[in-house]
């Protein structure tokens, strides 16, 4: 069974009435109010763009390099990034809590429904992970528009399938809007993304521990 953990804060901040411990679209948020919301916490905040992604290991690869974190050599599952935002961090000390935006998730031939469930399934558990240590863990996510100039059979699936997956979440979450802002990576290291040198020190400590 899954501890939630309960958040202790007087700020005004955005996510006052938002679980602790979720993974849930990013629909009513804006990619600036949630690092705001950070900021006013003090958590880490971290952020991925994948609208240049098209399959797994391009998936892996570029969460892990807009994280900042080292995945183990040659990987192609996504054990590399649970374990990347897990166990490491815990043995490097306390953590203050995590605020994670996944944005533009593929919804290609090549990244389909299943690998998009596999993928979320990862902040779940990650989420889960830190529920249980009674640290704070949102994750907000959004999907890719499939686009073409002239569509066909395949991208009217992807667009069904990608329109199914937006219901079930507004039929389980009852968010108000499903309104996704986009913001490119550029625009998001305006003021200080997470802490690379926090993540290697993370890293070489656990690697540390894990050779004593």
């Amino acid at each position: 069974m899954t501890t939630v953990s309960i958040e202790i804060s007087t700020s005004d901040h955005p996510l006052r009435n938002v679980r602790t411990n979720l993974v849930q679209s990013i629909r009513a948020f804006h990619v600036e109010e949630l690092q705001n919301a950070a900021t006013q916490l003090g958590h880490h905040f971290l952020y991925a763009n994948l609208s240049q992604a098209q399959t797994r290991q391009d998936v892996i690869d570029m969460l892990c390099e807009q994280f900042m974190v080292t995945p183990a050599p040659s990987t192609k599952n996504f054990d590399a990034v649970y374990g990347s935002i897990t166990d490491p961090l815990h043995k490097s000390g306390p953590q203050p809590g995590f605020i994670v935006v996944v944005e533009q998730i593929p919804t290609s031939a090549r990244f389909d429904k299943e690998l998009r469930e596999l993928l979320l399934d990862v902040f779940r558990d990650a989420a889960d992970y830190w529920g249980d240590r009674k640290v704070a863990f949102r994750c907000f996510y959004s999907f890719s528009v499939a686009r073409a100039a002239q569509p066909g059979e395949a991208y009217r699936q992807i667009a069904a399938s990608v329109g199914e997956e937006a219901q079930e979440e507004v039929e389980e979450e009852k968010m108000p809007t499903d309104k996704i802002m986009d913001v490119s990576p550029l625009a998001l290291r305006m003021s200080s993304p997470f802490n690379a040198s926090y993540w290697l020190a993370a890293v070489n400590d656990s690697d540390t521990l894990a050779t004593a």
